[in-house]
């Protein structure tokens, strides 16, 4: 009896995690497609930018590119703080609105300085948006079941290149020259302005946390609110100086860093990378975009979900990585091939996207309260660095040795660093690791 009632108890608290998920991860799910895509949409318009404007050399491109990481990196902490002190509402509208309009106004790039200058407050203005996206999942979901609701959040990134992709190159190719605009600047105007209508209606639809969540009763609320709390006494309470210089913290970054110049490094050069095997036309190029993504999306879900289940977290996370590595050095080795190139980015897409869900619920297992929206900013503030020096290392290389395969090993050098420092130094009960 009591072994049956333990079940049904199981089970009800898994529906109400459901309840949970489905009514807030849909809206955090398009909200970061609206993000990523305004991010790395400028990869699509390379393919026509720099014809029209000679001076944004492969250089330029990358510098560019990553440059907008830099500002992401000077505003990341202090606007995870204060989300937290505004609250997730009006703090994540605020993030989409202004980056919708900062993107829209690419439009006017004709000279590097404004591509640079543009990209920066674009960084600027996105700052602390995923942070914050990480850290209000642990308003709700305890670390148990943080992995596979990271995951499904996270698909954002794969949907954006299965559908992204195409949808970037559809429009490059039908709207060149409508309203006296070049097809980049129309991709830059149709993708911005999303961000701005969703971030309009974010503070109607999103609950601050369990208690302001008016869908949910009061024993619902207890018993997330009870799950919530169990879970904080097991966590570290740093100062806020502390957070900055924790030897612990460091190393999440350094980890993050790896799997982020994987996703950098190859994510802002695949349509070049399919280009260079002799696929010139942009809409082929957005459908075998969409194609790694694909099954990327599909690694995040199955190995968030295993690594929840199985308390193998570590395991998971490097193996992941490994795959990635693997795939950047098979898409390269065979780069004249295009099947066989396409095979490497799709393994090297699948590893690289499936470390994110693994990686996250380690560093928010371990902090609380203030210390908990400062350290997941710092970490991924840090991490994401590699976004300034993965395209950037690409785009030198591509210009000095006229290939672009040598950055790219640098980048999965990157990525078997990651799955070695967390197989050596994550203690494993940070990890939700269980003794085998």
């Amino acid at each position: 009896m009591p072994a049956t009632t333990s079940i049904i108890a199981t089970r009800s608290e898994s529906a109400l995690y459901g309840k949970v998920a489905w009514r807030i991860i849909p809206l955090l799910f398009v909200c970061y497609i609206a993000a990523y895509l305004d991010r790395v949409n400028v990869s699509f318009a390379k393919l026509q930018m720099q014809s029209d404007v000679p001076e944004i050399s492969d250089t330029v491109f990358g510098i560019g590119a990553g440059v907008f990481f830099l500002g992401y990196f000077i505003f990341e902490v202090p606007s995870n703080i204060l989300m937290e002190k505004v609250g997730a509402r009006l703090w994540i509208a605020r993030i989409m609105i202004t980056w919708g309009i900062v993107s829209c106004g690419m439009i006017f790039v004709n000279s590097p300085w404004l591509f640079y200058g543009l990209r920066f407050l674009l960084g600027f203005a996105e700052a602390g948006f995923f942070p914050g996206i990480i850290l209000y999942l642990t308003y709700w979901f305890p670390s148990r079941r943080r992995g596979e609701m990271v995951a499904l959040f996270m698909l954002a990134i794969a949907l954006t290149g299965v559908v992204g992709a195409p949808l970037s190159g559809w429009i490059l190719q039908e709207f060149s020259g409508s309203a006296g605009l070049k097809g980049w600047q129309i991709l830059f105007l149709f993708e911005g302005i999303p961000s701005i209508v969703i971030g309009i209606f974010v503070p109607w639809l999103l609950a601050n946390g369990v208690g302001s969540a008016h869908w949910l009763n009061a024993e619902e609320k207890q018993l997330l609110e009870q799950n919530l709390q169990a879970e904080e006494g097991h966590k570290e309470r740093l100062a806020l100086a502390q957070v900055f210089l924790h030897p612990r913290l460091i190393l999440f970054a350094m980890i993050y860093f790896c799997s982020a110049m994987g996703l950098y490094g190859t994510g802002f050069w695949i349509p070049q990378l399919i280009k260079n095997t002799g696929v010139k036309d942009p809409l082929y190029v957005g459908l075998l975009t969409a194609i790694p993504y694909t099954f990327g999306a599909v690694a995040m879900v199955v190995l968030g979900r295993s690594s929840d289940r199985s308390g193998k977290r570590r395991l998971h996370f490097a193996m992941a990585s490994l795959l990635g590595a693997v795939g950047i050095v098979i898409s390269n080795l065979f780069r004249h091939d295009m099947f066989i190139a396409m095979v490497g980015l799709t393994l090297a897409t699948m590893g690289i996207l499936a470390t994110f869900p693994l990686f996250w619920p380690m560093p928010t297992a371990m902090l609380a309260g203030t210390a908990a929206a400062a350290g997941i900013a710092w970490i991924n503030s840090l991490g994401n660095l590699a976004g300034f020096f993965g395209p950037s290392i690409v785009g030198w290389f591509t210009d000095l040795t006229k290939r672009s395969d040598y950055g790219l090993y640098v980048v999965a050098a990157a990525l078997v660093l990651g799955s070695f420092l967390v197989l050596g130094f994550v203690p494993p009960k940070l990890a939700a690791d269980k003794p085998s």
